[in-house]
């Protein structure tokens, strides 16, 4: 060991003496070099020596100094390299405003010399900044525009950094997916060029990224990866920071000798660095896995540690999973008094979260396309515009060229007067005929529209009674076959008592259905129009979880309630049947030990309604058909349940009558969340 050490020093030792000989040999040539380009190439030499050794005054010097050479040779590369330089090395110094300013000089040198390479290399470093500074559209937009030429020509070190920019960049805009993408590049661009830790903060931020998709098993496959690969002496924050993430991980799947390993490794770890960020996070997913091993005394005291540091350190995030953790103790122990403290306290800081970090929606406007044009090549052909331009300049001032452009221009008037006086007659002629047809064209769009409304409405009327008659035959039949078996003595009275309470809930079921059916159909006999009002969105979610309890309970599902009082301005009826059937939908390709997950949260003066569920998941082929209307797509659940398919897009129908709409996002084997957004008050007159 002591060997290895020794020879890692002199090794250090030699790479220091043969920077500080490359300087120094540098610094010898270029103060016997005559004042030319050459002397200017050399001093640009010198400064990347001095850059890349840290050395940013002494290097700023030389800077100065080749930027007034370069001026006064009319060496336009050279004042370009020179300023890139100098706004890199207040970059360094976090001085943004200087940089920033030297940044946008040296573009316009390159741009001078039609130098795509270095505006290239300018774009990525001014995407750095913007990303620091939170402007992530523009950071993207930068780094977008240099990442093409950096891939053409091989430059490594460039891609590196601008493909970590652009991951960054799409996490903070709530782009997982792509953040992966990019974090993935970086990592082989790493690879390529044997950066350990860019290679290691990769993979740890590519473990993150999954774990946040809930894709705990590849979280835990690339956290794995990351500690493999750690220095216990030189990384020891990190290592401090994976092992009680890795073990939260373990705890998603309940393999509670894994996740117990590694969170206790890394509470002792954490101690020992007193890193207070990593106690705070071992400390509450042991608190977890205590609980969840009924240890309710151990994870008292280990969660209520976690709830001092956390508001010690202000660390939000960690805070809310710890009220989390704390009602589901006091829930546990019977002290709902306390657990509804808890809850209170939960839902002040998730909504105050939810509007620092707001989910992206999808929209019906156009992305900006950064991918079918260059920027770069826009800028420096703007910049031969300007060129142009300045030229045309000095010929304006000749007064002759002056006086013919004004004679012409009154000739050509003229001419123009002339002509519109005789088509005067003929153009009004062609409004008038123009503004009959549009007339016309109205009227006919009017009625159109009208017979397209009507043909909607019984569609969706044919639709609703069709899923409607089909869920109450189901009802009405299994009610029916239990009545028969106990006539004709096919089964004991004790075995007709524990069938009971499936019986029940079908008699549930199709009473309520029936009764929503009616109280709906009575208001509106004639048309399918939307009757809103004003009601607590809470209530339908409790009536609608009540329907299913037997279910759940059945496939020993966890449902869990994280609703709010809220109100929603539509047709209560409406809404009733779209909740119920997104809740029994759950539940059917949910399997055994699946969560179940209701919410709603305000999301810009509108009610965001989310059922999420960790069952089967999704297709991407299959998303596409969910809604469509002319398809009647259905799937068997998890335990050989049947539908009718046309669910969702009554679903859909009835959500879009009222000013609302529905989406839903979802991956293979990891689940499914399904959107719904509706207005909170009546729109104004």
């Amino acid at each position: 060991m002591k060997q290895l050490l020794t020879l890692a020093v002199c090794l250090l030792t030699f790479i220091g003496f043969s920077q500080n000989e490359r300087i120094d040999d540098l610094t010898v040539k270029l103060a016997y070099q005559e004042a030319d380009s050459t002397k200017v190439d050399i001093s640009l030499m010198l400064i990347d020596e001095l850059y890349a050794v840290e050395e940013y005054d002494k290097a700023l010097l030389y800077v100065n100094q080749t930027a007034k050479l370069s001026e006064n040779l009319n060496y336009t590369k050279g004042l370009a390299e020179s300023t890139y330089y100098r706004a890199l090395i207040y970059t360094q110094l976090n001085d943004y405003f200087n940089a920033i300013d030297n940044y946008d000089k040296s573009r316009k040198f390159y741009l001078q010399i039609s130098d795509t390479l270095g505006v290239a290399k300018v774009s990525n470093s001014l995407g750095l900044i913007e990303i620091k500074r939170g402007n992530y559209a523009v950071g993207l937009k930068n780094s977008l525009s240099a990442i093409d030429i950096f891939e053409k020509q091989n430059l490594f070190d460039e891609l590196s950094s601008a493909y970590n920019n652009l991951a960054e960049a799409y996490f903070k805009t709530n782009q997982i997916d792509k953040s992966i993408d990019f974090n993935f590049k970086a990592l082989d661009v790493r690879k390529r060029i044997n950066d350990r830790d860019g290679i290691i903060a990769s993979t740890k931020n590519i473990a993150e990224l999954y774990s946040l998709r809930k894709e705990h098993r590849k979280a835990i496959e690339y956290y794995e990866k990351a500690l493999e690969m750690l220095n216990p002496t030189k990384d020891q924050n990190l290592r401090g920071e994976i092992l009680p993430k890795l073990g939260s991980e373990y705890l998603k799947f309940r393999e509670f000798d894994k996740a117990s390993d590694y969170l206790v490794e890394g509470l002792k770890y954490n101690r020992k660095q007193d890193n207070q960020e990593g106690i705070l996070l071992a400390l509450n997913a042991i608190g977890d896995l205590n609980l969840q091993k009924q240890k309710v005394k151990l994870a008292e005291i280990q969660l209520n540690e976690a709830y001092d540091i956390a508001q010690r350190i202000d660390n939000k995030q960690a805070l809310l999973e710890n009220y989390k953790l704390h009602i589901a103790l006091d829930s546990t122990r019977g002290y709902f008094q306390n657990a509804f403290f808890w809850q209170n306290k939960y839902y002040d800081l998730k909504d105050e979260l939810s509007k620092i970090d707001q989910p992206v929606f999808p929209v019906d406007t156009e992305p900006l396309d950064l991918n079918n044009t260059n920027p770069i090549e826009e800028e420096i052909d703007n910049f031969d515009e300007e060129e142009s331009n300045q030229t045309k300049k000095t010929w304006l001032n000749n007064p002759l060229v002056l006086y013919a452009a004004f004679a012409t221009t009154a000739i050509l008037l003229t001419l123009l007067l002339l002509n519109y006086l005789k088509s005067k007659k003929y153009r009004e002629t062609i409004i008038e005929q123009r503004e009959k047809l549009k007339q016309e064209q109205i009227r006919s769009e009017a009625i159109l529209e009208q017979v397209h409304h009507l043909e909607e409405v019984n569609q969706v009327k044919d639709k609703l009674f069709s899923i409607v008659s089909h869920d109450l035959k189901d009802s009405i039949s299994s009610i029916k076959a239990f009545l028969d078996l106990l006539k004709e003595d096919s089964i004991s009275k004790e075995e007709f008592r524990e069938l009971i309470p499936e019986l029940s809930e079908n008699a549930n079921n199709a009473s309520s259905l029936l009764f929503n059916l009616l109280n709906w159909s009575k208001s509106q006999m004639q048309n399918l129009e939307p009757n809103p009002e004003l009601f607590n969105i809470q209530d339908v979610f409790h009536t609608k979880m009540a329907l299913v309890e037997q279910k759940v309970e059945d496939k020993r599902i966890v449902l869990i309630d994280e609703s709010q009082r809220d109100f929603v301005y539509a047709d209560k009826s409406m809404v009733e049947i779209v909740i119920q059937n997104l809740i029994t939908n759950a539940v059917k390709f949910s399997r055994t030990g699946d969560v179940i997950t209701i919410s709603n949260q305000d999301v810009n003066g509108k009610a965001l309604i989310c059922v999420e569920d960790t069952g089967v998941g999704i297709s991407e082929e299959n998303i596409k058909k969910l809604f469509n209307a002319n398809k009647n797509f259905t799937t068997i659940g998890t335990k050989n349940e049947k539908g009718t398919g046309l669910g969702l897009t009554i679903a859909k129908d009835l959500v879009e009558l009222n000013n609302g709409r529905i989406w839903v996002e979802s991956t293979v084997n990891v689940g499914s969340k399904f959107f719904i957004e509706l207005p909170k008050s009546a729109p104004k007159a």
